[in-house]
């Protein structure tokens, strides 16, 4: 890790370096930033929730969710998925090359996975949760409250922003025009590439292939249910 991080918090194990470097050589500058900046404020935001590093989550596990949640978003991760599955895929494959249990890397793959779907991911166990917690207030999503003053300039001075959200912006897009199968309806990716090229969803009822609109009502009174009668009692 370089020495330039050194004032900042972070695990020093061995696998930990390791992911450090692996995000660094692959990843855009701006998104190897985000990704760091990503695990400060999402400690910093468990911190505030009353969760302790190494006490309340395995603070090893929340790094490495941070580190590698857009690794994705680099060549060396762009596969035929949404980036945030492709990442995932990534991050455990690269965990397991590097002796990391299966249940600790089932771990960083739902962190990685669940990071554009805060709702699901705020309900799961803090090294998940942190990390999308940590990703939005890096992105300018509103959080939990202000963090103890002075800290983000500590962490920009320390990990300069560098564009990150206009990065990240033309990096799923980009991959997406490459592949328009990786923004599907109603995704991020998906709404972020509608916005760049001006197109439009298309509605419910060609999302059914079952007929179920033909004929019907929207006034109507719902037909009963058929099917098997429970008669017991």
């Amino acid at each position: 890790m370089s020495e330039a991080h050194a004032p900042l918090p972070f695990p020093r194990t061995d696998l930990a370096l390791a992911a450090t470097r692996f995000a660094r050589e692959i990843e855009h500058p701006a998104i190897y930033h985000h990704s760091l900046r990503t695990y400060h404020y999402g400690r910093a935001l468990g911190e505030r929730r009353g969760l302790l590093p190494d006490q309340d989550y395995d603070d090893e596990l929340l790094f490495l969710g941070c580190v590698l949640h857009d690794t994705g978003l680099s060549d060396h991760g762009d596969g035929d998925q949404r980036f945030d599955l492709d990442g995932a895929d990534l991050a455990v494959r690269f965990l397991r090359a590097h002796g990391l249990g299966d249940d600790r890397a089932e771990v960083v793959w739902d962190a990685v996975a669940l990071h554009l779907s805060p709702e699901i991911a705020g309900r799961k166990r803090p090294e998940i949760a942190l990390v999308t917690a940590g990703a939005g207030f890096d992105l300018g999503i509103e959080g939990p409250g202000p963090l103890p003053p002075g800290y983000t300039d500590r962490v920009h001075a320390e990990l300069p922003r560098l564009h990150a959200a206009a990065v990240l912006h033309d990096t799923i897009v980009g991959q997406a025009l490459a592949k328009p199968h990786k923004a599907p309806p109603f995704s991020l990716p998906g709404e972020l590439l509608r916005r760049h090229t001006g197109g439009t969803w298309p509605a419910w009822d060609r999302f059914t292939g079952w007929g179920d609109h033909d004929g019907h009502a929207p006034d109507a009174a719902p037909a009963p249910a058929t099917g098997p009668v429970d008669r017991r009692g």
